[in-house]
């Protein structure tokens, strides 16, 4: 009886441990979203469109073998670019892998793993010196967290292949150290609130939840406590500083306004929508009851729409700040968030007009719910309106606002800046504004001044005029006072005075309007512009008054 009794206790306590532990796929992939994949895919074209090129791709990947160099380059070099394409095809692969079942995928991966993990004990920071946070794959931290981001999408896919012995090795010598390395070993990286260590937060909680370590998770989602204030200097000069605020709901408390606008403008808003959509997407699957697309009253769909509102006719960013010019919402960041938000918050039907325009999906069951939905004829028309965005945390920072009116066939779009300065990437550029005429700028913005992605100039870095001439307030549309540039070219000063709303409203078709003031620009200045779309029957199009 006694044995009988032992026996039933031990079979409950597998069959308990069987039924805690973690069914992989978990983080951007599910298993109940493979099912509906693979019973759907033919009925959703753009879906299986997507799942046939990427196949190519990875196809190529897998038949150049597994290379993985010791790292000696900055961004546009060798070695950085061959580490940049294994991270985008490890989770292709992955993805690839979990769809088609074919178990030479799985085989790949772990054998590109397995030569990380040889190599990543070896390795002393990145040689190349210039970054405040170097890696060690590539030039800067933020580099090595973009590769655990998509690392640990392809792990996920390929955990359950994996011997216990097998992912001992993974875990003991290339995620866990790389997991402390981008956190711990760097907290002016991880510590601070930038779309920088919105990448780490979401690279060390990604590869947590794979691992299941509840430590690590915490860490990403509340920071590294315990460490004080930090300060140092970033890539670009601007000064940093790292305290308790931290951690990936940190990011979300403070980096956006109320409305969704992101303090470091559309352009990095755009970058960072893929650590912020990713991992919480991954939170979603892997730990429902923290409801991340509703935390701060559905956050993440306010800022998705702010971000499409941002851009022209062409769906290209309004690009304030150290924009590149050209960036749009056909960026893979952009098809990632509007087929989770799609998919997460409520299943609006004019998101699916965004996704036939860049016709692709992700690879997992938000992509899938997209494509079937196009393909049952469910798109609505995107609509863009004149609106007003808060800036700040709590919405009291000013504002940025677009006016728009389509007259004759044209659209005619005004983007009004009167907000904080947007931290580092920011410009003096208070109470300037640019106006659009369809795809063709008319009055333009500045953006960036930087080499991109070319070896033999530095890596892809800002340029010197890129402080001395496209930041400052006479390279933009607004007024020039004395000779010199706002706030004295002080960030930080930028950052505590900002310009304020006046008057905003959009309420008559015919008649736009916004009005701002800023009293700290300037010392014992004070500026006031006025903007007004106004339609009149002897032009063709609308006329702008500047006040």
């Amino acid at each position: 009886m006694k044995i009988h009794i032992l026996i039933s206790i031990s079979c409950l306590l597998f069959i308990s441990a069987l039924q805690s532990r973690t069914i992989h796929p978990i983080l951007t992939l599910t298993k109940s979203g493979l099912a509906d994949i693979r019973k759907n895919i033919n009925k959703a074209p753009i879906f299986k469109e997507s799942y046939i090129q990427i196949k190519s791709d990875v196809d190529e990947w897998v038949k150049s073998g597994v290379n993985v160099p010791v790292p000696k380059d900055m961004a546009g070099g060798y070695t950085h670019e061959v580490h940049k394409r294994n991270f985008l095809m490890l989770q292709a692969a992955g993805n690839v892998y979990q769809i088609s079942g074919d178990k030479s995928y799985a085989l790949h991966i772990k054998k590109v793993f397995q030569a990380y993990a040889a190599m990543y004990p070896t390795l002393g920071k990145h040689p190349a010196m210039r970054s405040y946070a170097r890696g060690k794959i590539f030039w800067q931290c933020l580099n090595d967290a973009n590769w655990m981001v998509y690392a640990s999408q392809a792990y996920d896919c390929i955990y359950e292949t994996l011997s216990k012995s097998e992912r001992d090795n993974l875990e003991t010598n290339l995620f866990r150290p790389f997991a402390d390395f981008i956190s711990i070993e760097n907290p002016s990286f991880f510590n601070r609130i930038h779309n920088h260590s919105t990448w780490g937060n979401a690279a060390v909680g990604m590869i947590a939840l794979v691992m299941e370590d509840d430590s690590l998770l915490k860490r990403a989602l509340y920071g590294i406590s315990g460490m004080g204030a930090i300060s140092g200097v970033d890539n670009d000069g601007g000064t940093i500083d790292v305290n308790q605020s931290a951690g990936f709901l940190a990011q979300l408390d403070e980096a956006f306004s109320p409305d969704g606008y992101y303090s470091e403008g559309p352009y990095y808003e755009r970058y960072a929508m893929s650590p912020f959509i990713l991992f919480s997407q991954a939170l979603a699957n892997a730990k429902p009851e923290l409801h991340i697309f509703q935390y701060r009253d559905h956050l993440l769909k306010k800022a998705l729409t702010s971000l499409l509102n941002m851009t022209d006719s062409k769906g290209r960013f309004f690009p304030i700040n150290d924009a590149q010019k050209g960036m749009s919402y056909q960026s893979r960041e952009l098809v990632a968030a509007v087929n989770a938000i799609y998919f997460y918050e409520g299943q609006d039907k004019a998101l699916l007009s965004i996704a036939e325009s860049q016709g692709k999906v992700q690879l997992d069951q938000t992509g899938l719910a997209v494509a079937s939905a196009i393909a049952e004829h469910k798109s609505q028309p995107f609509v863009k309106n004149s609106m007003l965005f808060s800036d700040g945390p709590k919405g009291n920072g000013g504002a940025v606002s677009v006016l728009r009116q389509n007259v004759n066939g044209f659209e005619n779009a005004c983007f009004f800046k009167y907000g904080i300065q947007g931290m580092g990437h920011g410009h003096f550029d208070r109470l300037s504004y640019s106006l659009y005429q369809n795809k063709n700028e008319i009055l333009q913005d500045y953006g960036a001044a930087r080499w991109v992605n070319i070896d033999q100039k530095a890596g892809g870095v800002y340029l010197k005029e890129n402080q001395s001439w496209a930041k400052q307030t006479i390279a933009h549309n607004t007024v020039v006072v004395n000779e010199s540039s706002q706030f004295g070219g002080n960030t930080q000063r930028g950052d505590l005075y900002p310009s304020q709303s006046y008057y905003f409203d959009v309420s008559n078709p015919n008649i736009q309007i916004a009005s701002a003031v800023d009293t700290n620009a300037y010392k014992g200045v004070s500026l006031h512009r006025t903007l007004c779309f106004l339609p009149d029957e002897s032009f063709d199009q609308s006329m702008l008054i500047d006040i």
